[in-house]
């Protein structure tokens, strides 16, 4: 399988994330300059956390406009995998692939450490290889991962199971107290209506080895490469 990282003037994971596709897929992954509209052929595509364009504007929101955009957007609407992590959430946020937008975390400040995920939707490419219920330990790393969504868009994301990931405590419970950043519904990631487009805010690629501490992440990468062999 070839999976190919978007890569944005500020994008500072597109390497860990090239290493962990690279891993799963058992081939090299493709850096895909953010300039270029081709996808070279990849059957996947990753748009990694950092700070595109800085954030100068609003995170994600110039990102938006960059050419390679118009084709990451043809590809999600043909029904290609689409994984956005951190800032690429806020990137397919901003352009109209997932519903929502990332707002200032609760208390306006910067946070970084790990967090658990219960995993409530396990119909997508990147979560076929969870139990539904699955809890995992992953890192958090933003300033603005506030999930919002309007009242109908929350109810809609709800009853339709596209809230793929939750933050929950250690047993999987979903309370306040596991919420690090005010996110209505505790929501960590949301998937859009066919389930090929998936963002979420932790980092799966930095929890995807033992030498750092976990590889409870490497999962979501392993799901896509044989949720494609096996409908390959």
């Amino acid at each position: 399988m070839k999976i190919g990282v978007v890569v944005f003037p500020g994008s500072n994971c597109d390497h860990d994330a090239l290493h962990i596709a690279q891993l799963a897929a058992g081939k090299p992954a493709v850096p895909l300059w953010h300039e270029n509209a081709s996808l070279e052929g990849c059957q996947a595509l990753i748009i990694p956390g950092g700070f595109s364009y800085g954030d100068y504007l609003r995170t994600g929101a110039i990102a938006r406009f960059s050419p390679i955009m118009q084709s990451v957007r043809a590809f999600a609407e043909g029904g290609g995998p689409v994984l956005g992590i951190c800032n690429g959430f806020q990137i397919l946020c901003e352009a109209g692939l997932l519903e929502g937008a990332l707002l200032r975390n609760a208390g306006t400040g910067f946070v970084c450490r790990p967090v658990y995920l219960r995993v409530d939707n396990n119909r997508t490419p990147f979560t076929h290889g969870f139990e539904r219920g699955e809890v995992m330990r992953v890192p958090i790393a933003h300033g603005e991962g506030n999930f919002y969504a309007d009242p109908e868009v929350l109810e809609e994301l709800e009853e339709k199971h596209r809230v793929v990931f939750r933050y929950c405590t250690h047993g999987g419970a979903i309370e306040p107290e596991a919420n690090p950043n005010g996110s209505l519904h505790n929501i960590a990631g949301i998937c859009n209506d066919h389930g090929n487009v998936v963002g979420l805010m932790p980092h799966p690629e930095r929890a995807s080895e033992a030498a750092l501490g976990s590889n409870e992440g490497f999962k979501v990468f392993e799901s896509l490469c044989r949720t494609y062999a096996t409908h390959a």
